[in-house]
């Protein structure tokens, strides 16, 4: 049951978190009268999700007459609440910073379209979250109880309960917790929570006959890890950790768990900041350009000669302005283009 229950406080914090900054948007805003719009399109996705997780359960109890057919079902839903959990975990990860901003962009333009607008932008806010919650319960209820019981239910609710809870004194300003750290936590925990999903869908499609080596076994542990004793109930219901598991779901568990902890939990070296380079300070106190490479100094130009063309002329700009001999910015020995005039400059004798 904790598996569930960690479900339902992780995806329940997140809807709860969303709520909470589309309606602090509206109330600094000055708009509580669309208050009652975002109240609907929440209350319209928590019922989508509720209506899709007794979907899921009325197909698997009552369409699917054959054995073999329910267990094949029940594999591809825990397949994909594996792919949900996983996108749902590193998504957060990366949208955590942005995610307040967005939400406030989106909820302005619904503002400026109208009441319809704002119910659906909440709406489309959290069925997300709904409906990864009503798939990923039904699936880790499945793992961990084979769907029987009242059990995971009234903990996925409780859950649920506790995030409503916590997310309405985070509103408040009457708790703060450091949600990095919170989601950090959760979510290694989640991941270990999907890889006994996937081990559980492997074992459903070994019973579907679409894998093989159902009684293969990897180990059998069950002399030391009695499943009658309370810890191996527990280690089971949260990470499907059992004591005779088969090869397939021994290396489907932790080729999954052991390469996505690894990259969820790394962290990034951060860039090296690049060296700023030093500014002058210009006679008039306002900073003047960074300094540019040197150029090489130009050659003394003979008598008779065409001087440097002008391009050449301006790479040897030094940092005050000043190009060429008359100190304006002009080549009095060049024209626009840079083409020499057929003038010839004139040496300078000390």
């Amino acid at each position: 049951m904790f598996a569930t229950y960690l479900i339902g406080l992780r995806e329940g914090l997140e809807a709860t978190l969303v709520v909470s900054i589309l309606v602090a948007f509206l109330v600094k805003s000055q708009r509580r009268d669309r208050l009652p719009q975002v109240w609907a399109g929440v209350g319209l996705a928590v019922a989508l999700s509720v209506l899709f997780g007794w979907l899921i359960e009325y197909t698997s109890t009552e369409l699917l007459a054959r054995s073999e057919d329910r267990e094949l079902f029940e594999a591809v839903t825990s397949v994909a609440a594996v792919v949900f959990v996983t996108w749902m975990i590193f998504w957060m990860r990366r949208a955590a910073r942005t995610i307040a901003g967005e939400l406030r962009g989106r909820l302005s333009e619904a503002l400026a379209v109208g009441s319809l607008a704002v119910a659906g932008m909440a709406f489309l806010a959290v069925v997300r979250e709904g409906l990864e919650t009503a798939l990923i319960f039904y699936s880790a209820a499945r793992s961990a109880t084979g769907g029987t019981g009242s059990g995971p239910l009234l903990a996925l609710v409780g859950g649920i309960a506790t995030a409503v809870g916590i997310g309405f004194l985070l509103y408040r300003s009457a708790l703060r917790i450091n949600l990095s750290t919170f989601f950090t936590w959760t979510g290694a925990l989640l991941i270990l929570v999907a890889a006994g999903i996937l081990k559980y869908g492997v074992h459903d499609f070994q019973e579907a006959g679409v894998l093989p080596g159902l009684n293969d076994l990897a180990f059998d542990i069950t002399g030391v890890l009695d499943p009658n004793t309370w810890y191996a109930t527990l280690l089971a219901g949260m990470f499907n950790i059992t004591a005779a598991p088969s090869v397939l779901e021994t290396v489907a568990w932790v080729a999954y768990a052991l390469p996505v902890l690894v990259l969820f939990l790394r962290r990034g070296a951060a860039p090296a900041a690049k060296p700023v380079p030093a500014v002058k300070v210009a006679p008039t106190g306002e900073p003047a350009a960074p300094a540019a490479k040197s150029a090489p100094a130009a050659k003394p130009v003979p008598t008779g000669e065409p001087a440097v063309p002008g391009r050449v002329a301006a790479a040897a700009t030094d940092d005050a302005g000043s190009t060429g001999p008359t100190g304006d910015g002009s080549d009095p020995a060049s024209t626009a283009d840079g083409r020499p005039t057929t003038r010839p400059a004139v040496s300078r004798r000390s």
